[in-house]
């Protein structure tokens, strides 16, 4: 089947069978890398993008459900050249270890910013919990989203 929708602005097309996760159209056919696929079952995160403006595991959602919506990915996050306030604390502050999980907390940590501009740590924590990191012990990761909020 057919499915178009507007991935980070701009619409895509492609061509996926009926169950087809969005995270394998969009690493496969639509060549976007960020999204990691860890789980398969939505407990880690790393798969983590925005669907109409909320965070999803894209391993959960068939890509035909995304048919004429709005996808973002850790690509899109950025203007033109430029790379987001979260993209940009994560490098800062050392956020970044294997980087598998990066790309679902950097999704999660742009959307709390985008609700909560200021968000306390417990928020923090929270708006994180989706997300799993087996290397950096979360403290370098919080540190980032409390500089990405402070930008």
């Amino acid at each position: 089947m057919r499915i178009e929708l507007t991935v980070n602005g701009e619409t895509r097309e492609a061509d996926v069978w009926a169950g087809e996760s969005l995270l394998t159209t969009l690493r496969d056919r639509l060549e976007l890398p960020g999204s990691k696929n860890a789980c398969e079952q939505g407990e880690c995160g790393s798969c983590s993008v925005l669907l109409e403006g909320e965070l999803v595991c894209s391993c959960l959602v068939l890509a035909a459900q995304a048919e004429g919506h709005d996808v973002v990915t850790v690509e899109g996050l950025g203007g033109a050249g430029a790379l987001h306030a979260v993209q940009e604390a994560f490098a800062d502050t050392g956020a970044v270890q294997c980087g598998f999980c990066t790309p679902g907390f950097v999704v999660a940590a742009a959307d709390l910013l985008r609700r909560v501009p200021d968000p306390s740590a417990d928020e923090i924590r929270e708006a994180l919990s989706g997300n799993l990191c087996r290397c950096t012990g979360y403290q370098k990761i919080l540190d980032a989203v409390h500089q990405a909020a402070a930008r």
